[in-house]
């Protein structure tokens, strides 16, 4: 569980797991937007049937490493879940909603609305709202304790 007297070494590392997950997660999107559109795009100029989509969509590259990065994402997840509260991690993970939609507009070209954008913001903000209350959060007074068991006679 994180809480104040956890060493900050272990908060760093956290948040810097949680930070690669929201990178390759993002990544992963654009890989698989890219490959799926490239797949698309076969089938309206007639060279696909509806049979062959998930064939092409098999043998495409960039949707390999969009799995790829999906799986290092849930692995970079399920770690940052074996150290942090539930409560920390899912809204940090929301920044991938901001992290998303500047990729999109970057790397994919997507033209994205002033009222797409202020919604990032809007959840940005509450991510740093999360991670604010983080520092203040104080560690359970029973949570320290330890059990001890007997040994069988």
């Amino acid at each position: 569980m994180t809480n104040q007297s956890e060493p900050r070494s272990r908060r760093m590392k956290t948040y810097a797991v949680l930070a690669l997950a929201v990178l390759a997660q993002a990544a992963g999107n654009v890989f698989l937007s890219k490959g799926m559109k490239y797949v698309a795009s076969l089938e309206h100029a007639g060279a696909l049937d509806l049979t062959a989509i998930p064939l092409q969509a098999a043998g495409n590259p960039m949707i390999w490493i969009g799995v790829a990065l999906s799986i290092a994402f849930y692995i970079l997840f399920a770690t940052a879940l074996s150290w942090t509260d539930l409560s920390l991690v899912l809204p940090v993970i929301s920044a991938e909603v901001f992290v998303n939609v500047a990729f999109a507009d970057y790397f994919l070209g997507e033209s994205v609305s002033t009222v797409r954008w202020t919604g990032t913001f809007l959840i940005a903000a509450g991510v740093i709202l999360v991670l604010r209350s983080e520092r203040k959060k104080a560690l359970p007074p029973c949570q320290d304790q330890r059990v001890e068991t007997v040994p069988e006679r």
